[in-house]
């Protein structure tokens, strides 16, 4: 799948992807320091993942993780800093969510520090009975 607006273009076609690029953004970002290119290249094989292009060079990146039945997560959205400000992320926020595969799940989560008015335009809010959640978090997995 692919969407162009203007001379921008998001895909759904892994094979396009520049995986350079993607984990040069993650190994600068809040969430991912120090990942390696690997995981990422990894993180990508097994996701549905949404490319940001401005004409051959992407700019953008976002994926779900998903069993395109009942549950979806997003993670590493992200817009190359230049290029904010020009309604991109809501663009890819808008694809993202009217994708055909993450279409009647029951649970799509997300966990943000910075991008909550983003996020709420499309249905996000805070977890309802968060003490039921749990997790394992390992914030160091990618230090070494």
């Amino acid at each position: 799948m692919t969407e162009t607006r203007d001379i921008y273009s998001i895909t759904t076609d892994k094979l396009k992807l520049d995986i350079d690029f993607i984990h040069r953004f993650l190994t600068q970002s809040y969430w991912a320091d120090r990942i390696s290119k690997e995981i990422v290249a990894k993180s990508i094989e097994g996701s549905l993942c949404f490319g940001v292009f401005d004409g051959d060079r992407q700019i953008g990146f976002a994926r779900m993780v998903t069993d395109n039945a009942t549950f979806a997560y997003l993670a590493d959205v992200f817009i190359e800093k230049n290029y904010r400000g020009k309604g991109l992320s809501k663009w890819l926020m808008q694809i993202i969510m009217s994708h055909p595969d993450l279409q009647g799940l029951r649970r799509i989560l997300l966990a943000t520090r910075d991008a909550h008015g983003l996020y709420s335009q499309f249905g996000f809010t805070p977890l309802n009975n968060p003490e039921r959640w749990m997790q394992i978090h390992n914030p160091d997995v990618y230090k070494k």
